[in-house]
Parts: structure tokens; sequence; C-alpha cells
């Protein structure tokens, strides 16, 4: 496993840490104001999503591998609604340093 103190990138690092924290105010902070995601292919209402499968379900995220430079990883993914599974996750990060799509799903 990958402590998010250790992941290459910034902003994925950021991510990962605020999940784990179930910090949302650092969650969006490290989004882009139009920031958009996908879940298993279909695109999702980010701040719902979210708040569903993150903050109000105790999401945490083990980092088995990265790649891509950081921006894609493997993750042991744990919520209270779902328990755990092997997912997938893709990050695009703009020059401002914000991520401004994740791209999740099952590994």
């Amino acid at each position: 496993m990958i402590e998010p103190s250790q992941l290459s990138d910034p902003a994925v690092r950021a991510f990962v840490t605020a999940v784990n924290d179930g910090d949302r105010q650092a969650f969006e902070a490290n989004l882009a104001p139009d920031a958009t995601m996908s879940d298993d292919g279909s695109d999702r209402e980010l701040h719902q999503w979210a708040d569903k499968e993150i903050f109000s379900s105790g999401g945490h995220m083990d980092v088995r591998s990265e790649s891509e430079d950081g921006r894609r990883l493997v993750v042991g993914y744990r919520n209270d609604t779902w328990g755990e599974m092997l997912t997938s996750w893709q990050f695009f990060v703009g020059s401002d340093g914000l991520i401004s799509r994740f791209e999740t799903g099952q590994a």
C-alpha cells in the first residue's frame, strides 16, 4: 500500500488525503470550479456523488499502485454503503494545479 503522503502528484495526494480525512472543505478546495467526474463510465453530478459515496458513507482510499506520473491509481476503496472494492481512478489536473476531472470505476 502507498501512503497518501508518498503519492507523486500533489493534487492527487491532496484529493486522497481529503477523502481519507473526511474533509469536505479540503476536497472541494482541490477541485476546479467546473470540475466533472464519472463513475463506471457514466458522468455524475460531482458534489452529489461525493456526498453519497464519500462523505456521508465514510469513504476511504487505500492506494495499491500509481502510474502515469501519479495521476492513475488502483485503490482499495471502501465505504459504509458498498464495503470494499478494487477501483481504478484517473485524474486530470489543470495548469492551476486543481483537479478538473476524475474518473473512477471498478478495476
